[in-house]
């Protein structure tokens, strides 16, 4: 059905659970303020995804939104149509709303991880230990593999490709010379924790990348600079996926 738009200022915003601390919101707010642009950046707290149709009734003119925790995979069924990179994913981080009222879904995350952790890599660091099995490993395990650099998840339990905790050792380490953290672990105002991987086998070869970006030096972070490893938080690939979005948002329907 198409929206009856109530007023000329364009609204975007996230649709997450407990979001108050959100990265996005601030992002788009100075952005649309630095550039003139006529247009506001609204969180949605869920607390389940299925009041999503409300959210939709009561803003008419929303134009787009950003997906986080916990509804990255759980918002698929709600969507009318899926990008195909992201269908690959299997998680969806952009969607934009179209005039006939329809929901498209894009992942940008894998671009703005991508982009990030480009510049920050050698020709030695050929495989990475993505850590945590959520919605936004998906998107790094296939922005990994698009750079050539075969990934294997790391979780509680052990399984098909991926390591539990208890499994890592100075061998598994020594051979995986990237870590992504994709786990909270470290989060504001948490930030004495961090996930349980054996920092002695950390050396000058690894590179560390935590897509926490509150604090802006993690507790891994630290640890792991300690030991000599290049480290990284996530703040320069919210900012390209945040881009992305906007990209898409603007796009000819």
């Amino acid at each position: 059905m198409k929206k009856e738009v109530q007023n000329d200022v364009r609204k975007f915003g996230l649709l997450g659970r407990n979001i108050s601390y959100s990265f996005s919101r601030g992002y788009f707010t100075e952005k649309f303020n630095r550039e003139g642009i006529n247009a506001t950046y609204e969180n949605f707290d869920l607390a389940d995804i299925a009041e999503l149709p409300q959210v939709l009734d009561n803003n008419p003119n929303l134009e787009g939104f950003n997906v986080t925790i916990p509804y990255k995979q759980e918002i698929l069924p709600y969507l009318d149509h899926i990008d195909p990179i992201a269908e690959r994913i299997g998680a969806i981080n952009t969607v934009r709303v179209l005039q006939d009222g329809s929901l498209h879904g894009f992942n940008t995350d894998y671009i703005g991880f991508s982009n990030a952790i480009k510049p920050l890599l050698h020709t030695h660091h050929q495989k990475a230990l993505v850590l945590g099995t959520g919605g936004a490993s998906k998107a790094i395990f296939y922005a990994l593999n698009g750079l050539g650099i075969l990934p294997t998840a790391v979780s509680r339990f052990s399984g098909e490709n991926r390591f539990s905790y208890e499994e890592l050792d100075e061998e598994i380490l020594k051979e995986h010379t990237v870590i992504v953290n994709c786990t909270p672990l470290g989060t504001s105002p948490a930030t004495e924790a961090f996930p349980p991987i054996p920092i002695a086998f950390i050396d000058e070869n690894h590179l560390i990348f935590d897509l926490i970006y509150n604090p802006s030096e993690t507790k891994l972070m630290q640890l792991a600079a300690k030991k000599g490893a290049c480290v990284s938080n996530g703040l320069k690939m919210l900012e390209l996926q945040a881009e992305k979005s906007w990209q898409h948002w603007n796009s000819p329907a």
